[in-house]
C-alpha cells in the first residue's frame, strides 16, 4: 500500500490485509485468539461510531461483515464475538472507532473455562433453575470472575512487525480466495 495507513496515531499499514474507499481490516498487535482482527474507519478523526458519515457507515458496516464471514471461514470457528467500546467509558483503549472480531469454538479455547460451567447450568432451561445458575455464576466471582479466566493485557505479547506483516500476507491471499469463491461473498466487496 502506498498511503500510510493510520490506526490513531499508529501507523499500521503493513498490518492491513483488506481496505476498502472508508474501512480496512488489519491483524492485532496483542491478538486474544489466532484470528482476532479489527475493523477500522480510514478516518483517524472518526472516534466514535457516530462520527461515521452515511457513506462511511455503509462501507464500515459491508466491511464487518465481509470480514467476519471470512475470519469465521479461514479459521473454522463456530461463532464470533465481534465488539465495538464505543468511546473511552466503554473501554476503547485507541481513539479511534474499531470492530473486534474473534473467533470462538464450541470447544473452549484461551479464556473460555466460563463457558463451559455456563452450558453445565442445568441441562433443563426452566425459569426454576435461574437461582441456581445464577449463584453458580457468582461462586466463580461473576464479572469479576469470568475476567479472571481472560489473558491479562500484561501476559499478551505484542508481535513483531515481521510477524504481524506474514499474517497480513496470508490473510491477504486467503481473502481473496474466500471473495472468488462465490458471487455471495463479492456482493460485500461492491
Amino acid at each position: 500500500m502506498s498511503t500510510p495507513v493510520y490506526f490513531s496515531k499508529f501507523i499500521v499499514t503493513n498490518q492491513v490485509f483488506y481496505k476498502t474507499k472508508y474501512t480496512y481490516a488489519l491483524v492485532n498487535l496483542k491478538p486474544i485468539v489466532p484470528g482476532h482482527v479489527l475493523v477500522v474507519p480510514l478516518r483517524p478523526s472518526a472516534y466514535t461510531l457516530s462520527d461515521l458519515s452515511f457513506e462511511e457507515s455503509q462501507d464500515y458496516f459491508n466491511t464487518l461483515q465481509l470480514i467476519q464471514r471470512f475470519i469465521s471461514w479461514f479459521y473454522k470457528s463456530d461463532a464470533l464475538n465481534i465488539a465495538i467500546q464505543d468511546g473511552p467509558e466503554a473501554g476503547q483503549s485507541v481513539p479511534h472507532l474499531h470492530a473486534h472480531i474473534i473467533p470462538r469454538y464450541k470447544f473452549h479455547n484461551y479464556g473460555d473455562q466460563v463457558y463451559d460451567k455456563i452450558e453445565t447450568w442445568g441441562k433443563e432451561n426452566d425459569i426454576n433453575n435461574w437461582e441456581k445458575r445464577r449463584q453458580e455464576y457468582l461462586d466463580i466471582g461473576g464479572r469479576e470472575g469470568r475476567k479472571q479466566l481472560a489473558k491479562p493485557d500484561a501476559q499478551r505479547v505484542e508481535r513483531t512487525d515481521e510477524v504481524m506483516l506474514e499474517e497480513a500476507k496470508e490473510l491477504f491471499e486467503k481473502l481473496r480466495e474466500f471473495i472468488d469463491q462465490s458471487q455471495d461473498n463479492k456482493q460485500w466487496t461492491l
